[in-house]
């Protein structure tokens, strides 16, 4: 059973995500993959360098984003409310797909900045042709409202991304995160969700770092980042569970009751067939 590592940060995640490129497609290639996406938070820094790195080693690569959605409008600005955000993925189908995601990553930074560049609903739906996308890890909207036990809230959200995206471009996403109580609760609801609406799951690991034993240096960069005391329990760690790019062979143990999760990456990988033009100018064009 083919599987392909969708939900992947590399350094230009910043102070988030440890590896470089070369260490991911290097890793990738060592695992026997023969494709994978690059979804940095928020930004398209890597893009170019992952696709023309992944092209020379044989590697398909799927462009794609880990954007922040803010709770209502990206222009609110109200403190203790709009300094939240939630996760989405995204990945681009096509060259019109890529434009779009250009679109919203620059209207995040450039408008919807607050604490995060974030992009909001209305926008999404300006501009969601030609992506495919998913629920994200815990800290998306609908894996939040389901770890706040607001079940009728998080189907609701899932078919306004469902109306967002189109059929069959908007996926929930399952994660596996033993350590981490709220995940089999979230996919066990995603799952139901999926069933009863006839949606499709896919199967991710969240990576930010390549080995497990990289772990500790990760957490170092997310000491920087948030500033944190690293005696304290309650700061933000990934330190509790792997968030490496860990082998196919255990990712088919982790879901083998939901094989479906993993069937899908390819059908994602499939359906994204996008190339960058290079090598040649590429100007904008004004009217006068």
């Amino acid at each position: 059973m083919k599987f392909t590592h969708l939900h992947v940060h590399s350094h230009y995640s910043l102070l988030d995500g440890l590896p470089k490129i070369d260490g991911l497609i290097s890793r990738a290639l060592e695992l026997k993959m023969d494709s994978l996406a690059l979804t940095d938070h928020g930004s398209l820094y890597g893009a170019v360098e992952f696709y023309k790195k992944a092209k020379n080693q044989g590697l398909k690569p799927i462009i794609g984003s880990e954007l922040y959605v803010a709770p209502a409008s990206r222009f609110d600005r109200k403190p203790r409310i709009d300094d939240a955000n939630y996760h989405l993925i995204v990945w681009v189908k096509n060259k019109t797909g890529y434009e779009n995601l250009v679109k919203l990553t620059t209207e995040a930074w450039l408008n919807g900045f607050y604490y995060k560049p974030r992009v909001d609903k209305d926008l999404l739906r300006r501009h969601s042709e030609g992506l495919l996308a998913s629920s994200a890890c815990l800290a998306g909207e609908i894996p939040q409202a389901i770890i706040k036990g607001q079940k009728d809230k998080a189907i609701e959200l899932v078919l306004t991304y469902q109306e967002i995206f189109g059929p069959g471009n908007f996926f929930l996403e399952l994660q596996h995160h033993p350590n981490i109580p709220e995940q089999k609760i979230v996919n066990q609801q995603l799952i139901k969700i999926a069933k009863k609406y006839n949606l499709p799951l896919v199967a991710t690991n969240d990576i930010h770092y390549l080995l497990p034993e990289d772990a500790k240096a990760q957490d170092i960069l997310m000491l920087v980042n948030t500033s944190a005391d690293p005696n304290d329990s309650e700061r933000l760690t990934m330190l509790g569970d792997d968030f490496s790019m860990i082998p196919p062979e255990q990712i088919e143990k982790n879901f083998a009751d939901i094989p479906e999760a993993i069937t899908n990456t390819q059908k994602i990988v499939d359906a994204c067939q996008f190339d960058f033009e290079l090598n040649k100018y590429q100007l904008p064009h004004f009217q006068v």
